[in-house]
């Protein structure tokens, strides 16, 4: 079982890392948004244990958390990324990448929010039941999409692409429109 669940776990981030290489024309930008899935995905399931171990007494995980939760939080974390990065990809070589990060941040922030507040919500509804394994993934995935939402794609993810700022979109054209505008700027 645990081979198995490593084996689908690459996969499955190999797989999203290829169709974001294609999707951004980039190799830095799908490493690092795929890195803030994986932190988001371990400090949840990291929390759901702490909590349903010292705090509720229960003596493990069921057995195929682990998997499902990385499921749910790397897609819903990479499909909150591609978009806002799309709406960054947008707005940087119009504005530079500060000035663009910022204004792709305030245009999907609000939309974000209301689609990680509803699934976090519809994830909720599984502390409801009766069954431990079910309690726990709606625990760990609400969590995770809370986190993701408040804290990844608002402000992990933006201040990595500004701190990284050309580099971010290297080896794409993007990288080198943001180079000249900062040029241009200077001059």
């Amino acid at each position: 079982m645990n081979r198995d669940l490593l084996r689908t776990m690459a996969l499955v981030i190999l797989g999203i890392f290829i169709v974001l290489l294609f999707m951004l024309r980039s190799l830095i930008a799908p490493i690092y948004l795929i890195l803030t899935v994986i932190i988001t995905y371990a400090f949840s399931l990291g929390l759901t244990d702490l909590v349903f171990r010292l705090v509720l007494g229960v003596e493990s995980l069921s057995w195929y958390m682990p998997f499902f939760t990385l499921i749910f939080l790397v897609a819903l974390g990479v499909d909150y990324s591609i978009f806002l990065i799309g709406r960054v990809k947008e707005e940087v070589p119009r504005h530079g990448t500060r000035a663009g990060v910022h204004k792709a941040v305030a245009a999907t922030g609000a939309i974000i929010t209301s689609a990680g507040l509803i699934l976090a919500g519809t994830f909720a509804a599984l502390l409801t039941g009766s069954i431990m394994g079910l309690i726990q993934l709606g625990f760990a995935v609400a969590f995770g999409v809370l986190v993701d939402t408040f804290v990844v794609r608002t402000m992990l993810v933006p201040a990595i692409t500004v701190l990284l700022d050309k580099f971010a979109w290297w080896p794409g054209n993007l990288a080198h429109a943001v180079a000249k505008e900062a040029v241009e700027l200077v001059a």
